[in-house]
């Protein structure tokens, strides 16, 4: 099964299973996930995508 590696609006990162719409790009990058480090419903993104967005 493939991690995705993904980012939290809070900072935290960690890996999903599940990355739901990963090839929707209409819908953007971010997507609504829970948190394992604040177990809340965030917005993340992944990694790799934010890292070529900023660097």
């Amino acid at each position: 099964m493939e991690r995705t590696v993904v980012r939290c609006a809070d900072g935290h990162v960690f890996t999903t299973a599940s990355f739901p719409m990963q090839k929707a790009e209409r819908l953007g990058p971010g997507r609504l996930l829970r948190c394992p480090r604040c177990a809340r419903l965030r917005s993340v993104v992944p990694v790799s995508l934010e890292k070529r967005l900023t660097g």
